[in-house]
């Protein structure tokens, strides 16, 4: 197929690749050249069907987490803008509810909207949006790193709910894409420890190259009696990783859930346990604009290398195949790109 392109999932396990003339943007919207789209466990659930109720619309293009170019901006958009690479939010939030009023835009009283999933995403050649939710990155970006950028703007949004104080020690409970990504920034504000705890020990060097000082199997971690950590990031969103990360926490620790389990599979922690050990419970669904512009500049002053966790890059008519890869389990696959 020549000409601009789109991935269109009619439905569970439904999808063409079609032509797709760019949509022109219109008051206040830009339209973006897709330079690539990363593959996420919520981009399987949509193909498989298994996205919860009212978090999904189809047909749908998908792709959330996208780097690109912008080429056109509709009326009332600074002509400045284009030219500029960026990246950009997916929740469409009213802006007018008191909670958007906030910052607080993952919160939007509205129904929900997000690009990828409800709106058109990014596993195109374009895709057009509201200009308001970009984030203009650095000329000199490198754009295949930037494709990164959405679910380490997810670990950020815990990371200031729960920030981790020079000196803590600090643990994450995951290795996959947050999960690495949050060793990153936690490396940065120099913990007395930094532990990640994974399935397997196939991502400890990788852990070690971003900052981790130690790495544990779940089969080895220390018994409650001995957990002292002040800090957990739970970022692997397996049945057992919330109860995990609260075993890790002292007295009066704090636990960061960014993880989100298969309906009815998670084991829930113990409220009697949270109010003895006074543990307080941060969470995160999405990434509100402050967290965004946290990460833009912590990419560009070089504090996250989002680049070493990219292990597949596919054109964009092997979406199956792309999501065959992750499907598969294999501890060397990371994360999957496409590009249109």
């Amino acid at each position: 197929m020549t000409g601009p392109r789109a991935v269109v999932l009619d439905g569970p396990g439904r999808h063409r690749i079609v032509p797709a003339e760019p949509a022109a943007p219109g008051p206040g919207e830009a339209l973006v050249r897709v330079h690539a789209a990363g593959i996420c466990g919520s981009d399987r659930e949509v193909h498989a069907g298994t996205r919860p109720e009212g978090y999904v619309r189809y047909p749908v293009t998908p792709g959330h987490e996208w780097s690109g170019t912008v080429e056109a901006v509709g009326p009332g958009v600074t002509a400045d803008l284009a030219g500029r690479k960026v990246v950009g939010e997916g929740f469409r939030n009213c802006q007018v509810c008191d909670r958007c009023h906030a910052g607080e835009t993952t919160l939007c009283g509205a129904p929900y909207e997000e690009t990828g999933f409800t709106r058109p995403g990014a596993m195109a050649d374009t895709l057009t949006l509201p200009a308001r939710l970009l984030h203009v990155l650095d000329d000199a970006a490198d754009l295949r790193s930037a494709a990164l950028l959405e679910p380490a703007a997810c670990v950020a949004a815990a990371l200031l709910k729960a920030p981790a104080a020079p000196g803590e020690r600090v643990a994450v409970v995951g290795t996959g894409t947050l999960g690495m990504l949050a060793v990153q920034f936690l490396a940065a504000v120099s913990p007395a420890e930094l532990l990640v705890v994974g399935a397997r020990r196939d991502r400890e060097e990788l852990a070690a190259s971003f900052g981790a000082t130690m790495f544990r199997t779940s089969g080895e971690l220390p018994d409650a009696a001995a957990a002292d950590f002040d800090l957990v990031v739970e970022a692997a969103g397996s049945a057992s990783a919330a109860r995990t990360g609260a075993g890790l926490l002292r007295r009066g620790g704090r636990l960061a859930l960014t993880g989100i389990p298969e309906p009815g599979a998670a084991q829930g922690l113990d409220p009697t346990d949270l109010v003895v050990r006074q543990l307080t419970v941060h969470t995160v669904f999405g990434a509100p604009p402050a967290a965004w512009a946290h990460t833009v500049r912590a990419f560009g002053a070089g504090v996250l290398r989002p680049a070493p966790l990219i292990t597949h890059e596919l054109p964009l008519e092997d979406y199956p195949e792309a999501l065959g890869l992750l499907a598969g389990r294999d501890p060397k696959v990371g994360k999957v790109l496409l590009h249109p």
